[in-house]
């Protein structure tokens, strides 16, 4: 079985357009994800200044509010937060609808598209009344 094989799970629609939806709605940029394919990201990096700097984040964000974007994207099966042999570490990776939803963002736009003011309820609704 091949990568691209593995990768293509089947999502329902209501599943890879709230996951759609959420990435876009986030403070993120898609340079983040895009690191998710090949590594874990650790918070630290994405954080603060350093996230600004690393292109992974449009402004500083305080780490509580980046690891709650986080913890959200984690909700609706975007990400993963790492493991190693002590437990859960402070890094994230994208799972397979993470990585399904990113190649398409890579592939069509080269960003994250820029939400509409319906999208952003929409996210804020789902996030919030869950």
């Amino acid at each position: 079985m091949t990568v691209n094989q593995k990768e293509q799970f089947q999502y329902s629609d209501r599943t890879y357009t709230r996951a759609e939806r959420a990435l876009c709605c986030t403070s993120f940029k898609l340079d983040l994800f895009t690191a998710m394919i090949h590594q874990s990201v650790p918070l630290p990096t994405i954080a603060e200044q350093t996230g600004v700097e690393n292109g992974y984040s449009q402004k500083p964000l305080r780490e509580s509010d980046a690891e709650a974007q986080l913890m959200w994207l984690i909700q609706v099966g975007l990400l993963r937060r790492e493991v190693d042999g002590q437990g859960l570490t402070d890094s994230f990776r994208l799972t397979p609808l993470g990585r399904q939803v990113v190649n398409k963002f890579q592939k069509e736009y080269k960003s994250l598209p820029k939400p509409s003011w319906l999208d952003r309820l929409k996210n804020w609704l789902s996030r919030w009344l869950r």
